[in-house]
């Protein structure tokens, strides 16, 4: 079992960075693949990014790929999310997700793929 929270949501002007952390319980966090997804209102939850259990490997979704870096430090249990040039259109709900895993591909971009899930932080970016 996994549990996961997210924090550092806020409020940003467009054009400025913000970065969101997820802290996850357990001592297998290195057995785990991550996942960030968004949900904005009124809208489905969308993939932003995904890294391999090492942190070696890395995807994006090509709305954030450029802007925004997925990070993870296996020795704090925490994964990170850096977001940078935000947009209006970021604005949403961000969670993370987990699953034992060794490997990923770009498969690990549903919700399907993931069996633990963080409850979400906001992100606000003000025009």
């Amino acid at each position: 079992q996994v549990q996961l929270v997210e924090s550092g949501g806020g409020l940003v002007q467009a054009g400025g960075s913000l970065s969101v952390s997820c802290a996850a319980s357990g001592r297998t966090f290195s057995s785990y693949a991550m996942g960030w997804f968004r949900q904005a209102p009124g809208k489905e939850r969308e993939f932003v990014g995904a890294i391999s259990k090492s942190g070696r490997t890395t995807y994006y979704s090509d709305s954030v790929k450029g802007r925004f870096t997925i990070s993870r430090d296996n020795a704090k249990n925490t994964i990170y999310l850096q977001m940078n040039s935000l947009k209006p259109e970021d604005t949403a709900v961000y969670c993370c997700a987990a699953v034992r895993t060794a490997y990923i591909s770009n498969t690990y971009s549903t919700e399907r793929s993931y069996d633990y899930w963080g409850q979400g932080t906001q992100v606000t970016v003000s025009s």
